[in-house]
C-alpha cells in the first residue's frame, strides 16, 4: 500500500515525506476522522511528527485533491482518502457517525442540476441525516414500554 500512496502523491507532483505516506494511511484505515483523530493516530507511529505539520499535510493532500475535507452542518471538519467518485454521506443526529452513501441512480446523477444557471458543475453535496442502527438500538432499550420519544 506505501507503493501506492508513494505513486499518489507523485501523480500530483508532491514530494514523498512520512507525514504524508502516515497521513493517507490513516485516512484509508479510518475514514471521516478529524484532525485530532488523524493527528493521535500518524503521532502512534511517528510521535516527532508535529501538530502543524500534520495540518501541513491535511492542508495540501485537500489541495493536491488526494483527501477530502468534508463538515455537515454543525460538525467538526473531518477526513476522507475517498475521493473522485462524488459519494454523499449519511450522519447520525445522536453521535454524529459518518458513513459513504453512493449516487442512488447511474453515475453520479446528482451532477445534472434542474438549473445550473450557467455553472460547470463538478461536485454536489448530499447530506442524509438520520439516526445510525447503534443509537437508533440504545434508544429503543432505554425507552419505558409503550412510551415513544415525541419528534
Amino acid at each position: 500500500m506505501t507503493a501506492d500512496f508513494e505513486a499518489q502523491l507523485r501523480a500530483v507532483s508532491l514530494r514523498v515525506t512520512r507525514p504524508r505516506l502516515a497521513v493517507l494511511a490513516a485516512l484509508r484505515d479510518h475514514p471521516h476522522v478529524d484532525t485530532d483523530t488523524v493527528i493521535r493516530l500518524v503521532r502512534a507511529d511517528h510521535p516527532t511528527v508535529s501538530h502543524q505539520a500534520i495540518y501541513d499535510v491535511l492542508r495540501a493532500l485537500t489541495d493536491a485533491g488526494l483527501v477530502r475535507r468534508i463538515q455537515p452542518t454543525g460538525a467538526i471538519a473531518r477526513y476522507e482518502s475517498r475521493v473522485g467518485d462524488n459519494h454523499h454521506h449519511v450522519v447520525c443526529r445522536s453521535c454524529g457517525v459518518i458513513a459513504d452513501v453512493d449516487c442512488a441512480v447511474g453515475y453520479a446523477p446528482c451532477l445534472t442540476a434542474s438549473d445550473d444557471h450557467g455553472f460547470v458543475v463538478d461536485e454536489a453535496e448530499v447530506v442524509y441525516w438520520g439516526t445510525c442502527p447503534d443509537c437508533a438500538t440504545a434508544r429503543t432499550t432505554s425507552e419505558p414500554p409503550g412510551r415513544k420519544e415525541a419528534h
